[in-house]
């Protein structure tokens, strides 16, 4: 009976550790999606990867709508040439992702060639079967 309640709680928390691991892999896998989204600039693949109600807070204190950060990027406003995270962290609880980790990036904004660095958290929701950001606020690296 002991080995039996032993083997349950074993296979319990292994059950958990699969789906968590499943889970961080899924969103893992969408913010990768999300960066190669922003350096393209393809409409369709940003859209495919925030929600609707996106809030994305830019390290200057803009905030911006999905519209609006969907264009910004499309129209070339806001160029990304490259962008690299490090230090990346996550934890996901239920239907909700938080994400934290520091970006490098060469922008062409406006014409203008320049490097940025960041700290960002990102809040992901699960839509359906599909990871989707839902917030995002970057701070500037002093």
């Amino acid at each position: 009976m002991k080995k039996a309640a032993l083997l349950l709680l074993i296979l319990t928390y292994s059950l958990v550790g699969f789906t968590q691991s499943r889970q961080d892999s899924e969103v893992i896998s969408t913010v990768e999606k999300l960066r190669l989204a922003m350096i393209s600039g393809i409409k369709e693949d940003l859209e495919s990867v925030v929600h609707d109600s996106l809030s994305y807070g830019h390290s200057n204190g803009t905030i911006e709508g999905k519209y609006e950060f969907v264009e910004k990027i499309v129209s070339g406003k806001s160029d990304f040439v490259s962008i690299e995270f490090y230090g990346q962290t996550i934890s996901v609880q239920k239907n909700i992702a938080l994400v934290r980790h520091s970006l490098i990036a060469n922008i062409n904004d406006g014409g203008k060639p320049s490097e940025i660095k960041l700290k960002i958290l990102l809040v992901f929701t699960k839509t359906g079967k599909d990871w989707k950001l839902l917030a995002r606020q970057a701070v500037k690296l002093i």
